[in-house]
């Protein structure tokens, strides 16, 4: 089978109504809330190991 040909595609602009708009931003607003808890805690699990280590040393 041949490949179908790739077409490039610009988007230029968006014509949305102004409330549409606003749902849409409270929308992704909410849906970055389980992101932002997710990567704070992968940021505290790549943390924590040094964190200890700190702090075993300064108890020797």
């Amino acid at each position: 089978m041949d490949k179908p040909e790739r077409t490039e595609v610009v988007v230029t602009d968006i014509r949305m109504k102004f409330g549409s708009m606003v749902i849409f931003l409270v929308k992704l607003t909410i849906a970055s809330i389980p992101a932002l808890i997710i990567l704070s805690l992968l940021l505290i699990l790549a943390v924590a190991p040094f964190v200890v280590l700190g702090g075993l040393a300064e108890m020797q």
